[in-house]
């Protein structure tokens, strides 16, 4: 199985949802078993504002383009292209001062509530 950031940036923003009357600023590329890979692109949010929750499964934040930085926890990294960041389910996070340009892949995976 093959995908790309160019492929999934063709399918954004996704379908409008009540979190995202705009259209959801990411997409599912690719799955299997726990796994879901999906691309995040939060400067299409209205107002240009991070609105994820914390999710169900650990996930992955490998960063595309741009900068910003990451808040996870009582945490704050600076995040660019190239850098990879880990976030356990239930955990508050959330990306600000990035640009329209700012792309990151995620990956999902695990059990409900994280791996122990």
């Amino acid at each position: 199985m093959k995908t790309s950031i160019a492929e999934a940036l063709k399918r954004l923003p996704g379908p409008a949802t009540a979190q995202y009357p705009e259209g959801a600023p990411s997409v599912a590329m690719m799955s299997g078993g726990t796994m879901t890979l999906k691309v995040f692109t939060p400067g299409t949010n209205a107002g240009g504002r991070d609105r994820q929750l914390p999710h169900d499964q650990d996930e992955l934040y490998l960063i595309h383009s741009g900068t910003g930085e990451i808040i996870i926890g009582d945490q704050r990294f600076s995040a660019t292209a190239g850098d990879a960041f880990f976030v356990a389910a239930g955990v508050t996070h959330r990306f600000e001062n990035f640009g329209k340009d700012f792309v990151t892949w995620v990956v999902f995976y695990g059990p409900t509530g994280g791996e122990k």
